[in-house]
């Protein structure tokens, strides 16, 4: 089992027992609810099983997942093949940034390395940043660390997000050690 795979497998039990429910019956409560969009039933089960937006985001992916024919499943299975995805098309230019900093931050120790449909999330114990193209244009480095004054890079997000804040860019050459030695600090209080 590869370390994404074993980092999903104990993302969903640590889910399943803060929402003291099973995928199972998780899936059943989405499926009585009778919605069919992802915002709309990440929104309910915050509502209502009263997840956090990060764990109802995730539990939606798999419900959504789940209804995929089996041939659609398999070729997504390879966390590889995701992040390839991510940067395909107009987003492909964006690569080496993401190369560059995987680089730097494989420096740092141990972390799982979770791929989403548009982003990338790294974690320890929790979350620590997400890395991935924003639009066609600007990448975006979102990151959780507390305490930390803004400046006018270093854009503080509203409180409730997935992030505490965030750093936009549009070049590899802003891989910077400021922009590292920030991420280092989310990796170090997140452990």
């Amino acid at each position: 089992m590869s370390s994404v795979d074993k980092a999903v497998e104990t993302q969903l039990k640590n889910i399943q027992t803060k929402a003291g429910k099973s995928l199972d019956q998780l899936y059943a409560l989405i499926k009585k609810s009778g919605l069919a969009k992802h915002g709309e039933i990440r929104d309910m089960l915050k509502k209502d099983v009263g997840m956090g937006h990060g764990d109802a985001n995730t539990v939606v992916h798999f419900y959504m997942k789940s209804l995929e024919p089996a041939s659609a499943q398999a070729s997504s299975a390879s966390p590889n093949a995701a992040i390839d995805a991510i940067y395909t098309g107009p987003k492909a230019h964006f690569r080496p940034i993401h190369d560059k900093l995987m680089a730097a931050l494989n420096k740092f120790g141990e972390f799982e390395i979770a791929p989403k449909k548009g982003y990338v999330s790294l974690r320890r114990k929790k979350q620590f940043v997400m890395i991935g193209p924003a639009t066609n244009t600007r990448f975006e480095v979102g990151l959780n660390m507390k305490d930390v004054k803004a400046t006018a890079r270093l854009l503080a997000m509203p409180p409730g997000g997935m992030c505490q804040y965030k750093v936009n860019l549009t070049d590899v050459k802003e891989v910077d050690k400021e922009l590292i030695d920030w991420i280092k600090q989310a990796y170090d209080s997140a452990g």
